[in-house]
């Protein structure tokens, strides 16, 4: 574990204390998946509290923790905010990727910690943000490459959103983790197991290093630099003992 690594863990720690201490729920920055799986490496007895996990969405790759007091009886809101950007004159818009709105959004000099999901369509771009940056981002937030923008504000409270996601059926040996991302990620053995081993890899936000850990159904994989799936389930099982199963690809 690096230094910065180390920076972060203590920080969680002390969320954890804070909440435990004053009974009160604290709350983290948008975490990345590296960081959601130094959290998850905390061993229990060392935080002082339970924690829960958001990130504005059910299935969120980036995603706030909750650090909750044993004596919490009453509901609490995460601190996270829903904009939707879309361009001023639809007919002259560039054709915008995740890339151009989060290089944009960086360059207002804005912390990446602050900025969760980015969920792109054709038209529009959802941006997850820590409350604290809204009105910034709101009025500040005019441009992305040569195309100008208007944000509007969204109440997370009265918001749903379900990412886009493609039904994926595949025929594998075993249920490992190797050999299911072969049914979404058409890739040589080699590279695939390139990624698990270097830690590219994760399952429920938890780095995977073992190309034989067993998914069970629903399990959520996130593969850096190339996507996100949900493995379903088995549908059936064949008299020579594969299994065909079924992926969600977001």
């Amino acid at each position: 574990m690096n230094k910065e690594e180390q920076m972060l863990q203590k920080r969680l720690l002390e969320l954890s204390s804070i909440a435990y201490q004053r009974d009160i729920v604290t709350f983290s920055d948008f975490l990345n998946l590296n960081e959601l799986h130094i959290l998850q490496s905390i061993p229990k007895n060392e935080l002082s509290t339970r924690y829960e996990l958001f990130g504005g969405y059910e299935y969120a790759e980036r995603q706030m923790v909750a650090f909750l007091p044993d004596a919490l009886c009453y509901e609490y809101e995460y601190p996270i905010d829903v904009l939707r950007v879309s361009a001023v004159h639809k007919k002259y818009a560039e054709s915008l990727t995740h890339r151009d709105y989060l290089g944009a959004l960086l360059n207002l000099g804005i912390e990446r910690s602050k900025i969760g999901d980015l969920a792109v369509t054709d038209d529009s771009c959802l941006i997850f943000c820590h409350a604290d940056m809204s009105d910034f981002i709101y009025k500040e937030f005019t441009r992305v490459r040569h195309t100008l923008i208007s944000v509007d504000k969204m109440q997370l409270s009265e918001f749903h959103y379900m990412p886009e996601r493609t039904e994926i059926k595949g025929n594998v040996s075993s249920i490992r983790l190797d050999s299911v991302l072969s049914s979404a990620f058409p890739m040589s053995r080699s590279k695939l197991v390139g990624y698990i081993e270097g830690g590219k890899v994760f399952v429920n936000g938890k780095m995977i290093t073992s190309n034989g850990y067993r998914l069970k159904e629903n399990d959520i994989i996130s593969v850096r630099g190339m996507g996100r799936i949900q493995y379903d389930s088995v549908i059936s099982e064949t008299k020579k003992g594969r299994y065909f199963i079924r992926l969600y690809k977001y």
